[in-house]
């Protein structure tokens, strides 16, 4: 899914592949590979991601808003 986001967050900044690739010092085809999952994104990469186009790692990791955090506290 992160695919997805990475590529709707990119076209509402009016970015190119190449101006991406070229802010993030790679290629294009790197770019477009996260943009269909051919590649796994490691986590500055999606920092670097988020920071450039003004969207939160929830937002591309299509994460819910408001996610419980499992308890795991014994009970005594």
């Amino acid at each position: 899914m992160y695919g997805k986001r990475l590529e709707e967050a990119r076209k509402a900044a009016k970015m190119t592949l190449t101006q991406v690739a070229q802010i993030m010092s790679t290629t294009h085809t790197t770019i477009s590979r996260y943009e269909n999952e051919k590649r796994k994104i490691d986590p500055e990469t999606l920092t670097a991601f988020c920071r450039l186009y003004n969207v939160s790692a929830d937002y591309i990791l299509d994460l819910p808003r408001n996610m419980p955090y499992p308890n795991n506290k014994k009970e005594p």
